[in-house]
């Protein structure tokens, strides 16, 4: 309800948008004389509005219905034996945009002791993520997450993954 309430607001900004520029264009601009008018006076501007050449075609539009989709940054991750295994802080993508793999802050307490790790994309499961509360599963174990090497930015990353799901990132060159 809340999107279609959005939705008729947009069509009310551009029906009135649409409608102030029209009266506009149809006001004639009061008459001047000839002392008034500097002598090299150039003639006024066309009142309709010249769409550039070059100018960019609207955007497209897509509606997510607020139970089909939800944002994964800060969502704590559980292993299947539903032991802690952190919360997701960052989301690596490839050259092409393609979703590789999710940081995990790992271990610690409160932040103090704690090390990222980075694991495969296909190695986590949304299944039941309908609230902020939800979490996601990793099919790994705390044993095989505690035992992956620490990622700092700007180095090359280890990916740990379940059994064979990960796929090499091919170089570009």
């Amino acid at each position: 309800m809340r999107t279609a309430g959005w939705l008729a607001l947009g069509v009310v900004i551009v029906c009135g948008t649409t409608l102030a520029v029209s009266r506009a264009a149809e006001e004639s601009p009061a008459p001047s004389t000839e002392a008034n008018a500097p002598p090299t006076a150039q003639p006024p501007a066309s009142s309709v509005p010249v769409t550039p050449k070059n100018a960019a075609p609207p955007p497209s539009v897509t509606i997510i219905g607020a139970s089909d989709a939800h944002g994964v940054l800060g969502r704590d991750v559980l292993s299947a034996a539903n032991e802690d295994m952190g919360r997701i802080v960052d989301v690596i993508v490839d050259r092409s945009g393609h979703v590789r793999a999710a940081v995990i802050d790992f271990g610690g307490f409160l932040g103090v002791g704690s090390r990222k790790i980075v694991v495969d994309w296909n190695a986590l499961r949304f299944g039941k993520i309908t609230n902020k509360k939800d979490s996601i599963t990793l099919e790994l174990t705390k044993a095989q997450v505690a035992a992956a090497p620490e990622y700092k930015e700007d180095t090359p990353m280890v990916v740990l993954g379940a059994s064979g799901s990960l796929q090499p990132l091919q170089a570009v060159q």
